[in-house]
């Protein structure tokens, strides 16, 4: 029996829906004076940077069940010819780059990059505030994120339909589209990049736990290893190289076929979508966390302690050069598809 998650383009369109149904409903709920409105600085204070903050309940909740309300049309009619096709096809797009780039911050990034460092210092005895970081404006983000990735796939698969294309992996019948060479060429460029673009954030990180103010004032020094936030810095610094150490795998043999020591797993392949969907996902915190740094580095930069701020600038070059090594790797992966009878020629 083939699992659920390995026919996604036959129930995505259905997910699709009800997630858009989902929301509009939400939106109603606002536009009528109902609690929850996550934009705006009266429903999320801590949102200064946002593009939502000047945001309002009433016309807020109505734009969101105006547009759910088209969205849900679109996804009715999207078998429709002529313009309705050009209609559907924008709307997809445009309604995931919202959702996926949009309204996320910051602070969707920081509750995975903690959980780690939180989990360890749960372990250790120490309290644990770290649920206590998910308000509903931050848990909101992540839902605009579930719902950003199923319009995403939604219009791929659409898009796919459209032109004849199998669902599953994309190729027309008779023709190749991805060569394993191909995609192992720039992919192995693009992996070393996702390495490499937290260098510099880790040694900052690592050099100011071992007392040493690299790029940073004295005075900032001495304030972050009175507050601990220098430990916190160096579990993210962690973090990250495990990260990087896991990105590694994207072009290594392990990364396609478990160790024979890795537990439950050992000797068997690895699923693509196992290593695609997390690198994806980190892909787009990065991206719209590195986005949204380099515009408060434009209106307010730090050049004093340059070693606090300058490292976050290349936050966006992770993210895409991430995103770039999970779609060569998904590339590199595709075999025969058992839906068109279509393999990729090395």
């Amino acid at each position: 029996m083939v699992r659920w998650w390995r026919r996604w383009p036959e129930w995505i369109h259905y997910a699709t829906m009800a997630w858009t149904l989902f929301y509009g409903a939400l939106g109603l709920i606002w536009a009528v004076g109902g609690p929850g409105f996550p934009f705006g600085l009266l429903g999320d204070p801590t949102a200064d940077h946002s593009l939502f903050r000047q945001a309002v309940p009433a016309m807020g909740g109505t734009l969101i069940a105006c547009f759910s309300f088209i969205g849900m049309i679109a996804l009715i009619f999207s078998n429709r010819r002529g313009a309705v096709r050009v209609i559907r096809l924008l709307y997809g797009w445009s309604a995931a780059a919202i959702l996926c780039f949009a309204i996320p911050d910051p602070r969707a990034l920081m509750g995975v990059a903690y959980a780690p460092v939180s989990l360890i210092a749960f372990l250790s005895g120490q309290s644990l505030h770290y649920l206590a970081f998910f308000t509903w404006p931050v848990v909101h983000q992540y839902i605009c994120l579930l719902g950003g990735l199923l319009w995403a796939a939604s219009t791929l698969t659409w898009y796919r339909q459209m032109h004849n294309a199998c669902s599953y992996c994309g190729r027309k019948e008779g023709r190749t589209v991805h060569r394993i060479s191909s995609a192992a060429r720039w992919g192995t460029w693009a992996t070393y990049a996702a390495i490499l673009a937290p260098a510099y954030y880790d040694m900052t990180r690592i050099a100011w736990l071992l007392g040493i103010p690299f790029g940073i004032s004295r005075e900032m020094l001495h304030d972050l290893q009175v507050s601990g936030a220098d430990w916190a810095g160096a579990g993210l610094a962690l973090v990250s190289m495990g990260g990087a150490y896991l990105t590694h795998g994207l072009i290594r043999p392990w990364g396609e076929v478990f160790p024979r020591w890795f537990p439950l797993g050992g000797g068997r392949r690895v699923p693509p979508l196992l290593a695609v969907v997390p690198a994806g996902f980190v892909a787009i915190l990065l991206t719209v966390t590195g986005i949204q740094v380099i515009f408060e580095f434009m209106w307010s930069g730090d050049f004093e302690n340059w070693g606090g701020t300058t490292p976050l600038l290349l936050l966006p070059l992770w993210g895409i050069a991430l995103g770039a090594a999970a779609i060569s790797y998904y590339k590199r992966r595709q075999g025969h598809c058992r839906h068109c009878s279509e393999a990729d020629l090395p």
